[in-house]
């Protein structure tokens, strides 16, 4: 599979590269403030800034170090994002994820996530695999648990984000702790 063809592909849902076209689905969930709340931007997330994410998402090689997003499609609609951040050395990975509200609470981000931490053991031969998150976003801290991260590390106060003060949780997985989401406890 060339860096153009990338296509993973869960039960319900796709990841791919980002296209032109989904540049506006982007900047609507990025612009909500729920979406945005425990994120790095700050709403409203313009379509000339989503048209230039894009670009740049289009230009990268995944499988080079750095951030790397892909699109997260259910059912030919953009519902959200996962990115992966590579280390340098190939073997880590820090991973985010970003679902739009209306797509919450129907498995996709555990499919998306799920999809994407089996690639990156399997597929890539990582050999771990790490989130970190807003200690106050217990759904997130949920998908991390139930799909076999472990807790790490608890930071207190530690991100200064939006005007206060933040926690941070930090979470880890291994390749030899790694369990196929049909076998996820």
């Amino acid at each position: 599979m060339t860096a153009a063809e990338i296509r993973l592909e869960a039960k319900r849902v796709v990841l791919r590269r980002f296209r032109p076209e989904d540049a506006a689905a982007l900047a609507a969930y990025r612009s909500d403030l729920a979406v945005a709340r425990y994120q790095s931007w700050d709403p409203p997330f313009s379509l000339v800034a989503a048209e230039e994410f894009v670009r740049e998402m289009r230009a990268l090689d995944p499988a080079e170090p750095g951030w790397f997003q892909y699109a997260v499609e259910a059912d030919g609609v953009v519902v959200g994002d996962v990115g992966v951040n590579l280390g340098d050395n190939r073997k880590q990975a820090e991973i985010g994820y970003t679902i739009a509200t209306a797509h919450q609470g129907n498995g996709y981000a555990t499919e998306a996530v799920g999809r994407v931490v089996e690639h990156l053991f399997v597929d890539r031969g990582l050999h771990k695999v790490s989130a970190e998150c807003d200690a106050r976003n217990e759904p997130s801290t949920k998908l991390l648990t139930r799909l076999g991260f472990r807790l790490e590390g608890h930071l207190v106060e530690h991100t200064w984000i939006k005007d206060e003060w933040t926690d941070d949780l930090l979470f880890g997985l291994l390749a030899r702790e790694w369990r196929p989401l049909g076998q996820v406890r």
